[in-house]
């Protein structure tokens, strides 16, 4: 696991032993960061379920001003502050050890860019997606990866899924809000 481009390129990155942790891979990641590449410069970032905080280092790495990254394990923090020294970017971050559901219901800050990559096997997903989707800004983007055979909601919010992209057994369903023209 590596990050693909930017100030951090090439540069691998640590994960907590054992199969509790299932690391985004490097292809489903450059889709990913295909699909938002021009939203990335700036943006404020949200990773949640971060487990290796890859997804927002990647983000981080590319431009990215600010990433707020969400593990409920104490091990998965400890790596992903780990991985943010090593990378030079833990001054443009905020680690936090708890669940998804708790930090969304008391967040008050809004991001440009939302990042999951939640457990396969989750249950309360459409819970957590409306949660996180009140906290986009209005031209925000949420991106969760999710197994292929998951599906997401159509909408969340004001918020449209504007497509499914399919790598393998992955999924990636991209979320924004519909512009007037549409």
């Amino acid at each position: 696991m590596r990050v693909i481009t930017g100030k951090a390129r090439g540069m691998k990155l640590a994960a907590p032993e054992g199969q509790d942790t299932r690391p985004t891979s490097d292809k489903v990641k450059e889709a990913m960061f295909s699909i938002i590449q021009f939203e990335v410069e700036q943006a404020s970032v949200l990773d949640l379920y971060a487990g290796t905080g890859q997804l927002g280092i990647e983000a981080l790495s590319r431009g990215a001003a600010f990433c707020v990254f969400i593990d409920q394990s104490r091990i998965s923090n400890d790596v992903i502050k780990a991985n943010l020294a090593k990378t030079g970017l833990n001054k443009q971050s905020r680690v936090a050890a708890m669940d998804a559901v708790s930090y969304l219901q008391n967040c008050k800050e809004q991001f440009d860019i939302i990042l999951m990559d939640p457990p396969y096997a989750m249950e309360g997903l459409e819970q957590v997606l409306s949660l996180a989707s009140a906290r986009l800004k209005s031209t925000g983007v949420l991106v969760c990866e999710t197994a292929k055979k998951v599906q997401t909601p159509e909408t969340l919010g004001e918020f449209t899924q504007k497509r499914v992209y399919q790598y393998g057994i992955a999924a990636l369903s991209v979320y924004r809000r519909p512009r007037e023209n549409e």
